[in-house]
């Protein structure tokens, strides 16, 4: 069986919240990761003719988030890149053919991101590997923000929202791979969306329900075969949107893990708005697979 994500990307700023981070990293063991490549890109637009003085004065920061990881087990490819943060990071990931890209991010909103230079989230929309998005929590302590990382859980309990797209599917096959490691619990759940639906279909919602309850149940079958421990399924009515917000705000989840449009798309379909609200204001981190590329 092959690791899910052997070789990742995880891309730093170097902030205090960039090391909380990091410390977090080892938790991705479980998935099999054994190589990083650690990249801090320093934006070119902000630099201007000072890029050769920022790096000089980055290394020994970048050196000591280098030998962090390095002494956690990892093998640790460093790179200090210049240009635009959001191109680059999915560049670079592209370049050493890693399996996973990770990124920072504070809960709540990513409006307001402190890692990255507040990338994260044009990294996802132009991202073609999976995405890792971890939550670093913020509150003052005497008068100084101090960061508080979220932990991260691959293989505790793992939230899974499909509505049966081709993407929600390809995003189902890596699902597969958690539970092939043996996920702790796994949580199937589809919404009939209110708005699809409307008053000239809630006639067919028993049997839209019926259906779908079918699907999910195969999928179910499916995963404890791989070798999760347990699996639940769930069908709800309502707004998708609101509806994952909230279950993901929710105590009991340790990651939640969807599809996304992905790409660089402007007009999302159902899934990419859902999975970009849900990457914003998740408290949890979150796992976001791009659609697959044909």
């Amino acid at each position: 069986m092959a690791d899910v994500f052997q070789k990742i990307l995880v891309a730093t700023d170097l902030s205090d919240a960039s090391e909380r981070m990091a410390c977090s990293l080892g938790e991705l063991k479980a998935l099999g990761t054994k190589d990083i490549v650690l990249l801090h890109c320093i934006n070119i637009r902000d630099v201007g003719t000072l890029a050769s003085q920022l790096i000089k004065a980055a290394e020994p920061h970048f050196r000591k988030q280098q030998i962090f990881l390095e002494n956690r087990g990892f093998s640790v490819t460093p790179k200090i890149a210049l240009g635009l943060p959001q191109i680059e990071i999915n560049r670079q990931a592209e370049e050493h053919d890693c399996s996973l890209i990770v990124v920072g991010s504070r809960g709540g909103t990513m409006a307001k991101e402190i890692l990255l230079g507040g990338v994260a989230s044009e990294v996802v929309h132009g991202a073609s590997k999976p995405v890792l998005i971890l939550r670093v929590g913020i509150h003052e302590e005497k008068g100084d923000a101090v960061c508080i990382m979220e932990k991260c859980s691959p293989l505790g309990h793992i939230l899974f929202p499909t509505d049966f797209s081709d993407n929600a599917e390809h995003a189902y096959s890596h699902l597969k791979k958690f539970a092939e490691k043996g996920a702790e619990k796994i949580t199937l759940l589809h919404v009939q969306d209110e708005v699809r639906i409307g008053k000239h279909l809630m006639e067919k919602l028993d049997e839209f329900n019926r259906i779908d309850s079918g699907r999910l149940g195969r999928m179910k079958e499916e995963l404890l075969r791989c070798g999760a421990k347990e699996v639940n399924t769930e069908i709800v009515f309502g707004n998708p949107k609101k509806i994952l917000v909230d279950k993901v705000k929710a105590n009991g989840y340790s990651l939640v893990l969807l599809g996304s449009q992905g790409r660089g798309y402007i007009g999302q379909f159902f899934m990419g708005s859902v999975s970009l609200a849900v990457a914003r204001q998740s408290i949890i981190p979150v796992l976001l697979v791009p659609a697959a590329v044909c």
